[in-house]
């Protein structure tokens, strides 16, 4: 295949077997599925350093946008390519990257990895959505809604797989290692949901149950996606449990953050029907500590309105958005967000990274307690 015909080429690169092993990525092998990755994609920003957490970002869209997801049949793959081009920030592909880059080797050598977080990151909504009927995603319909609800489940699983093969190319002592982790990490994600889904039919959750909840349903896949663009760059053991550290508690305040926006966040910015908790009875840290600061009275109220499930629920999320304010617990969210920040740093402060990249880490978490969307 000539080389203009080549670069033209923009299939769906997550069954590619690369040489990752080679600094320049130059040798591609192709899985017997015959998809071929965008060279293009490869070789751009691969030897330019990152500056600021947006580089990282570019860098992966820049590779991601390169890339068609679509293949036959049809209603398959178009579902897959639908979610994956409804943006997003990309976190935890941005994390993997950064934790690759943290000790010093190349980015690109971290980029299946970051994919197929960012695969097994959208599966999860997929199917999350589907679970809580949610009408939007991102601002868009959710897959579901745009097609139906058994495409929307096999669509789903398939991008597990996919997410899987995009880690194929590594060689077999690191794949190992990569997929044990990324299996953990899946598994755990279902345990989190599931803990989800039973708080909604419970009238009380601990604080303390509820953060392991959201440690699983969100930090763990934060935290991989960080250690393993540790392992792929070679960090002592030391390091990489010392980033899953920190992935785990920025995580933790990433999803105290977004339960506080599903209440108080601009509609136009989510991206998600704000207050879609709310009308789902979800028990959130902020309902937990509205509970525990709110007067007898405010607590009736409360649990009364949790109790309905009304065709428009515009007055019940008025009412309970006006307990979480007087209550405190929504100042109360704030604080956690910015505590569980404080001490990721702590833990980022122990760490063998150079100062430039440290900061760039640390940046990556002011941007996330200042975030409104």
């Amino acid at each position: 295949m000539g080389a203009k015909r080549l670069l033209k080429a923009v299939y769906f690169p997550l069954f590619w077997r690369a040489n990752i092993q080679t600094e320049t990525l130059k040798t591609i092998k192709v899985s017997k599925v015959f998809y071929i990755i965008h060279l293009k994609a490869l070789f751009l920003s691969k030897n330019a350093p990152m500056q600021a957490v947006s580089d990282y970002q570019k860098a992966f869209l820049t590779f991601l946008e390169s890339q068609s997801f679509l293949k036959e049949p049809e209603n398959l793959y178009a579902p897959i390519s639908y979610i994956m081009g409804l943006g997003g920030k990309r976190l935890r592909p941005i994390l993997a990257l950064m934790g690759c880059d943290a000790y010093a080797a190349p980015i690109q050598k971290a980029m299946p990895v970051a994919v197929a977080i960012e695969v097994f990151h959208n599966f999860s909504l997929v199917h999350d959505d589907i679970m809580d009927q949610a009408p939007l995603r991102r601002g868009f319909e959710t897959v579901h809604e745009k097609w139906d609800l058994n495409t929307g489940i096999l669509s789903g699983d398939a991008m597990l797989i996919m997410a899987y093969q995009a880690l194929e190319g590594y060689d077999a002592p690191l794949f190992k290692s990569l997929t044990r982790l990324f299996s953990k990490t899946a598994l755990e994600v279902c345990e989190g949901q599931q803990l989800d889904v039973d708080f909604e039919t419970m009238e009380t959750v601990a604080e303390e149950t509820y953060l392991k909840m959201i440690g699983l349903k969100t930090a763990v896949l934060v935290a991989g996606a960080l250690k393993m663009g540790a392992m792929v760059a070679g960090a002592p053991q030391e390091e990489q449990d010392k980033m899953y550290s920190f992935g785990m508690l920025l995580g933790l305040a990433f999803q105290i953050q977004d339960d506080y926006l599903d209440a108080f966040g601009n509609p136009k910015n989510f991206g998600k029907t704000v207050g879609g908790d709310i009308t789902n009875n979800k028990k959130t840290l902020m309902y937990i500590k509205a509970l525990e600061l709110g007067t007898p009275a405010q607590q009736k109220s409360l649990k009364d309105l949790f109790s309905l499930q009304p065709q428009d629920p515009t007055y019940k999320i008025a009412e309970v958005k006006a307990l979480f304010d007087v209550t405190g617990a929504a100042k109360a969210m704030q604080d956690s967000i910015v505590s569980y920040t404080d001490n990721a740093f702590e833990v980022l402060d122990t760490m063998a990274i150079k100062g430039a990249k440290k900061q760039l880490l640390k940046d990556f978490g002011v941007q996330l307690m200042g975030r409104s969307s």
